[in-house]
């Protein structure tokens, strides 16, 4: 029996538009409500009051997180009653003064394991103290432990005094565009959105120039010459690059109107790395020289090849050369690899950053581990350091691509450097002076895939040799269908009578008669 179909099954399946729909979708003015559901993502930098906006000097914290400026915050509570941010009842007493630690350079950082933050780091408050940690810092240390003491102070606290101050995976709480006192300022709004307008015509930046400026970019308009981009040669695939997969370019030529038709299925061709890391069979292996000593290198470029094959670049140009170690905490950890010495400098031989390599059964968990610094997920430059014991919560953060396989009595010399008080920068230099490239498995895979494209090559010059000697040696065709192989002239030779006249010799024609055959018929026997 077929079953019983529910009723108004499809009621909500309208032929027109609902109200909800209207409004939702556009076609009248919005109110509101729906303005504030499309509004702009803006975030607030973690340095800034929520209030006005601009980088605060004494920070203190709503209950809910939000930070503001002092100075700013409390006539406004006192006008108002209000956390700006929320719109929710809120009062002077219920700020927190947040306690923040610095670098040397003034930047923002964890107390615990002094990592500076940044727009990705997850920061949380202790309520009771007003210190901020990384919430790495307080889960390692307290929640996974169990010990709900503030760790610089030991003042006891509860989970729900833990307060996010800035947190990647939440970010709506930090958007400028949803802020109550942003959303109900509606002339601040017009104002700004008045601006954003006119900021798109390039008059605007004119009006507030002044006349040098405007002559030189009247000059510049007058001699200005567009580019002229060249097309770049597209890659043909061979018996090297080619992908297991087409292009695409067939489907959707299929699919979509707007694409060109195109009928000839062609291979994907991959990329030189993705070729060149494939490969790769064996570990590399680097010497860096110091002025504490020599440390040997071992580097895992099956595992992290991208990782590896920038490490090696640049100890193979001299990239690292004479460069500082700018960071040393004893029982963790040092850092090098940046050129400027400031610990924000570098660049990969790729000129921006890498993605992250988690290769299967590597851990920080020994002494001597050397993997990448970064400043978050796929941030990779020319930064790196070395392990002076293990440190198994830096897994799937940073990507592991080497150890130290020779000199630990030079990596204990650098661990004993002291550091200057409140920082981690080492009182005496510590230069990475050169390093010496021993086992480079890139070069030799690129080498491998040179000669196999050379024997390629010549195999098919050889090929085409031998099919132009084949169409060579073929009769030539004068013309389609029976006969093509006769030359039309020579045939025109024949037919014409042979004299003084004729330009072209055609063949002697014999002028002796044909011997007259004589049959036998049955009447005659003589010759029997």
């Amino acid at each position: 029996s077929i079953p019983a179909m529910g009723k108004k099954q499809h009621q909500s399946d309208k032929l027109y538009l609902t109200a909800k729909e209207w409004k939702d979708i556009g076609g009248h003015k919005d109110d509101t409500g729906t303005r504030i559901k499309r509004a702009e993502f803006k975030r607030l930098p973690f340095n800034h009051c929520s209030l006005s906006l601009l980088p605060f000097e004494d920070p203190v914290a709503a209950p809910t997180g939000e930070i503001f400026d002092l100075t700013a915050i409390v006539p406004y509570l006192k006008k108002y009653g209000i956390n700006p941010c929320t719109g929710q009842k809120m009062g002077v007493k219920d700020l927190i003064p947040l306690k923040l630690n610095k670098d040397g350079e003034g930047n923002f950082r964890c107390p615990v394991t002094f990592r500076v933050f940044t727009p990705q780091s997850h920061v949380v408050l202790i309520k009771p103290t007003g210190n901020v940690y990384a919430y790495e810092s307080v889960y390692e240390l307290n929640l996974k432990r169990n010990h709900f003491k503030d760790l610089l102070t030991d003042e006891p606290f509860l989970r729900t005094d833990i307060i996010d101050l800035q947190n990647p995976a939440n970010l709506d709480k930090f958007n400028m565009e949803k802020f109550h006192h942003v959303k109900l300022d509606l002339k601040t709004r017009e104002e700004i959105a008045a601006e954003k307008k006119a900021m798109k015509n390039p008059a605007f930046f004119i009006r507030k120039m002044n006349n040098e400026t405007k002559n030189t970019l009247e000059t510049l308009k007058k001699d200005y010459v567009a580019p002229n981009w060249e097309k770049q040669e597209e890659k043909t695939a061979d018996a090297i690059n080619a992908a297991h997969f087409s292009q695409g370019q067939v489907s959707m030529g299929f699919t979509s109107t707007a694409m060109d038709p195109i009928t000839q299925q062609k291979a994907a061709v991959l990329d030189d790395d993705v070729v060149r890391y494939g490969r790769v069979k064996k570990n590399g292996y680097v010497r860096i020289v110091t002025n504490h000593g020599a440390i040997n290198l071992e580097l895992y470029c099956k595992v992290a090849p991208k990782a590896c094959e920038n490490f090696i670049t640049h100890c193979r140009t001299g990239y690292y050369n004479n460069s500082p170690i700018h960071r040393i905490i004893k029982n963790f950890m040092m850092q090098g690899g940046d050129p400027t010495g400031t610990g924000k400098g570098g660049e990969s031989i790729w000129k921006k950053p890498f993605e992250d390599e988690f290769g299967p059964g590597l851990s920080h968990d020994a002494r001597g581990i050397l993997s990448m610094a970064n400043k978050g997920t796929n941030s990779n430059g020319s930064q790196f350091f070395i392990t002076f014991r293990p440190c198994k919560y830096l897994d799937k953060k940073h990507s592991i691509f080497g150890r130290v396989v020779g000199g630990m009595d030079s990596l204990l010399s650098i661990e004993k450097e002291e550091t200057e008080e409140g920082g981690d920068r080492p009182v005496n230099a510590v230069t990475f002076m050169r390093a010496d490239v021993f086992v480079d498995p890139f070069e030799e895979a690129q080498a491998e895939i040179d000669k196999e494209r050379e024997e390629l090559n010549a195999g098919d010059r050889k090929k085409v040799a031998e099919e132009k000697r084949k169409e060579a040696a073929k009769p030539k065709a004068f013309s389609t269908g029976i006969g093509k192989y006769i030359n039309p002239q020579l045939k025109r030779a024949q037919a014409d009578p042979v004299g003084p006249s004729s330009s072209i010799p055609g063949p002697a024609l014999s002028t002796q008669k044909k011997a007259k055959v004589v049959r036998n018929t049955l009447s005659d026997f003589s010759s029997w």
